[in-house]
């Protein structure tokens, strides 16, 4: 696996950083919306937003 340049890493963290709160603020609002289909599609997204988060921080080693 080649290494990982400073420049590549600023951007990932920066990348990380958005899949976070993208993540925390749809599974917030999965939980405090009354429309169930609403509910469930907000829950959808914050799992891809994990999904990609945490394929992000696999490429770092983390």
């Amino acid at each position: 696996m080649q290494e990982v340049t400073s420049k590549e890493l600023e951007l990932i963290s920066d990348a990380l950083t958005a899949e976070a709160l993208i993540c925390k603020k749809t599974r917030a609002y999965s939980k405090t919306l009354t429309d169930v289909e609403l509910a469930s599609c907000m829950s959808k997204i914050a799992d891809e937003h994990e999904q990609r988060y945490n394929a992000l921080l696999g490429l770092i080693g983390g």
